[in-house]
């Protein structure tokens, strides 16, 4: 028999840099976190510089995570998780992130998606009605903070943001906070304000900025321009903290 007589579905497929089946800090519960390759954004700070080209990952099927995703699929349930497409930035590959969502919903899980919100209009309504939650990654509240920051404008991520409002999807914001860089009250008060007005969000985690990525620059042979920057102190992530708490945000 040929294989015409029974045609198969149309395979995606992606690349993966790597995956972490225990995690706990992308979404609720214990989360499969799926590290995807390719990013637009230069983040200064970033973790995964390793992660910035799609050929930086291994090329992959969808159906295969998806199947090893079962194996996992009654646990992450009871442990109140399921899946988060993490980055790089998941909409570089905006089939593959579909039909990755599409096939977590069809083992009944919890779907999350970890993005900068840059690519958002690469999300269409589709992807998102296969997604519950989306944690977004915005880097500053002011286009030339932002620019000098990730080498990509703003605006993208607000509109995304203020899409999934209108849709209604749950959103956890996060803020890497940067002493000289993202610290600015003003600005940070300025993005409470927004983050208030999209009744969507349902925390906001203010992250303290640190060095544990510079050893990956330094192995790519990249520059790290904030090696002589030290962590935010305690008493300036809590003032972080409290601008967003005055909004009626859950900070944490």
């Amino acid at each position: 028999m040929s294989t015409h007589d029974h045609p198969r579905p149309p395979r995606t497929d992606g690349w993966v840099h790597s995956v972490e089946t225990g995690g706990t800090a992308d979404g609720p519960g214990i989360r499969y976190v799926l590290f995807l390759a390719g990013c637009p954004l230069r983040c200064q700070y970033c973790h995964n510089p390793d992660t910035r080209h799609m050929h930086d990952g291994t090329r992959t099927a969808a159906a295969d995570i998806v199947a090893e995703l079962a194996g996992y699929a009654a646990f992450l349930t009871r442990a109140g998780g399921g899946l988060t497409l993490s980055g790089g930035e998941p909409l570089v590959q905006p089939e593959f992130c579909a039909a990755l969502f599409r096939g977590a919903k069809e083992l009944g899980l919890h779907t999350a998606l970890d993005t900068s919100g840059f690519l958002g209009g690469h999300a269409d309504d589709h992807l998102l009605a296969d997604v519950d939650l989306v944690l977004l990654d915005v880097k500053a509240f002011k286009e030339a903070t932002h620019r000098t920051l990730t080498g990509v404008p703003l605006r993208p991520t607000l509109e995304f943001a203020e899409r999934l409002s209108l849709l209604g999807k749950p959103v956890w914001l996060r803020y890497v906070l940067v002493p000289g860089l993202t610290d600015d009250l003003g600005e940070i008060e300025g993005l409470a304000a927004f983050a208030a007005g999209l009744e969507v969000v349902e925390r906001v985690d203010v992250l303290p900025f640190h060095t544990l990525g510079e050893y990956k620059w330094r192995e790519l042979g990249l520059p790290y321009r904030l090696a002589d920057t030290a962590p935010p102190s305690a008493e300036l992530v809590g003032r972080v903290r409290d601008r967003f708490r005055a909004h009626g945000l859950n900070a944490v």
